[in-house]
């Protein structure tokens, strides 16, 4: 800025001097004093910012080529000895200080002609019809008058604003991914809590299952009981995948390998793997593949691909068939899982794939699905370049489909070779050793007269608790949702049991509350893998009890036992 002032000084000086030299040169052409007028007049000239200098009674007394070339005046407008008012009025006909007919014409030049008539140091920007942007600079001489400096600063704007555009975009951007990292952080903890809920959620059945079967004689029974214990176990199995899968993909353990191999062997492993689920839950999966179908991928990550879209179809589908189909499209092979489940709404379809989503396809399934196995999906096909799709449609089922990119003829018989004795190492599978039971078996007590009603949104574990309290001779009521308990309160149940995580409109402590508002006297009881204190303060101060999951027997039949002696001790 002082720079500016400056230069501003200099040019009055020049345009004083200048201004001598031409009145000079009128009274005395040809002084010897006055031979370097032309030299400064051309320094002048050559000056880069547009130059006006007035005298004390306001008239026009020098100017460069370069201010006449910025206004565009017309030859003969600017004269020494001209009323600056004329230049300013001449200006503001041509409505370089706006237009309108509010526009008052004296007005303006009344208020320019003030300013420097009053010495007032002036500095502003005008924008010309041209699109040009002018800084004017003013300034009063020492001895009266005024200069001015005009500077054409269009580009320095059009950078600024350029500038200011990638400050404001940059701040965008930061301000979105700050939006977007706090929303997968929270999405996250969201997700680690529900997920943590339904890791035991198929533990705590499985000990339901147990310890009725314990105290099972029949064979049938015990045989279904085992079965149950089974299908639990093997839902845990599956979610403990799913979360490894995960923890190794954000570690950057999972890279892929892709080879050249025939896909047609793996598919057939698949079908006849998951075969035998289907068989068991009354469905029909069925392979449609012609070989060979040689492909270029990584065995092992799309095989885990493959095994949650069959997993999936399977979790959805109560009746009818799967399809397991392979088919060749313009240079890629299409990998298809299709099922007759009940369907995707459009609204949800988009978000199928997306981390941490969870559709509830059909009342009663919140609990079914973990959110991990398609999100999974994506992930591997994003390492291995795959194309992912999605289609469905409500009440006809869905299908889910991965496009493999066809390998070259030249590799296929070697790499079948490779590919079969991959295939074998992944399908050999990991024994486990069960974990020692830290609880004695439970006693058989009777309940007998006890009304129990139990609210879950997990069938297996409702399955259970009907299980292990019809063996204690308890009546149990079983509702999936908030809606199915409230209409069973009619039987007038005796205890509560309510699971906290419902996915409900209401969470467990508010159901419970819900359903003892028309029956008080119905003593509750909260299950819940949170075991932090604030949840079991609310809890307490509510009168209820919590039990943590996964349920200890023992615990819950000296619950429910306190509860009958209770009972019986007010009876008349």
């Amino acid at each position: 800025m002082m720079l500016g002032w400056l230069a501003l000084a200099l040019f009055a000086l020049a345009a004083v001097a200048l201004a001598v030299f031409r009145l000079a040169g009128r009274l005395r052409p040809g002084g010897g004093a006055l031979c370097r007028a032309p030299d400064l007049l051309a320094t002048l000239d050559c000056i880069e910012q547009g130059v006006s200098v007035v005298d004390a009674r306001m008239r026009l007394v020098a100017w460069n080529r370069q201010y006449q070339r910025l206004f565009d005046y017309p030859e003969g407008l600017l004269q020494v000895g001209r009323p600056v008012a004329d230049v300013i009025r001449f200006n503001a006909r041509r409505g370089k200080f706006g237009s309108g007919p509010g526009l008052d014409i004296e007005a303006v030049v009344r208020k320019r002609v003030g300013f420097m008539r009053a010495g007032t140091v002036h500095r502003s920007q005008r924008t010309l019809r041209s699109g040009r942007v002018l800084e004017l600079r003013g300034r009063p001489l020492p001895r009266g008058g005024y200069v001015t400096s005009y500077s054409d600063i269009t580009e320095f704007k059009r950078v600024q604003l350029q500038l200011r555009d990638i400050h404001d975009t940059f701040e965008r951007r930061v301000s979105a991914r700050t939006r977007q990292a706090e929303a997968a952080q929270q999405s996250r903890t969201q997700f680690l809590t529900a997920i943590s809920h339904d890791v035991l959620q198929p533990i705590n059945a499985a000990r339901l299952f147990a310890s009725a079967l314990d105290e099972e004689q029949e064979p049938e029974a015990q045989r279904y009981l085992a079965g149950r214990i089974n299908t639990s176990l093997r839902a845990a199995e599956e979610l403990l995948d799913g979360l490894l899968d995960v923890s190794r993909l954000n570690a950057g353990m999972l890279q892929p390998e892709p080879i050249d191999f025939d896909i047609e062997p793996m598919l057939r492993e698949l079908a006849d793997q998951y075969g035998h689920v289907a068989l068991r839950a009354g469905l029909q999966l069925r392979l449609h593949a012609r070989r060979p179908l040689p492909v270029r991928s990584d065995p092992r990550l799309l095989r885990r691909v493959l095994q949650n879209f069959l997993a999936n179809a399977l979790r959805y589908t109560r009746s009818g068939r799967i399809l397991l189909s392979a088919r060749s499209c313009r240079g890629h092979v299409r990998l298809q899982v299709w099922d007759t489940g009940p369907g995707i709404a459009p609204q949800q379809l988009r978000y199928v794939y997306d981390e941490f989503h969870r559709d509830a396809q059909g009342r009663g399934e919140q609990a079914r699905g973990h959110g991990l196995g398609l999100s999974i999906c994506r992930r591997f096909a994003s390492l291995l370049g795959h194309p992912l799709d999605a289609r469905s449609a409500i009440g006809r089922g869905s299908v889910f489909s991965i496009s493999v990119p066809r390998s070259q003829p030249r590799s296929q018989s070697r790499s079948r070779i490779r590919s079969q004795s991959q295939t074998d190492a992944l399908t050999q599978q990991c024994p486990h050793r069960p974990a020692p039971d830290d609880e004695p078996p439970v006693e058989p007590a009777s309940l007998q007269g006890l009304r129990v009603l139990c609210l879950d949104n997990d069938a297996d574990v409702l399955g259970g608790m009907q299980a292990l309290l019809s063996r204690w001779q308890a009546s149990v009521l079983c509702a999936a949702t908030l809606d199915d308990a409230l209409l069973m309160m009619r039987h007038q149940p005796h205890v509560l049991l309510v699971d906290y995580h419902l996915r409900d409109r209401l969470d467990g402590l508010d159901s419970l509350d819900a359903l003892r508002a028309a029956a008080p006297s119905v003593r509750g009881a909260l299950l819940s893998v949170d075991g932090d204190g604030a949840l079991r303060q609310a809890a307490r101060l509510r009168g209820y009890r919590v039990l943590a999951k996964p349920v200890k027997p023992a615990s819950l039949r000296a619950f429910l036992a306190a509860k009958l002696r209770a009972q019986a001790a007010f009876k008349p």
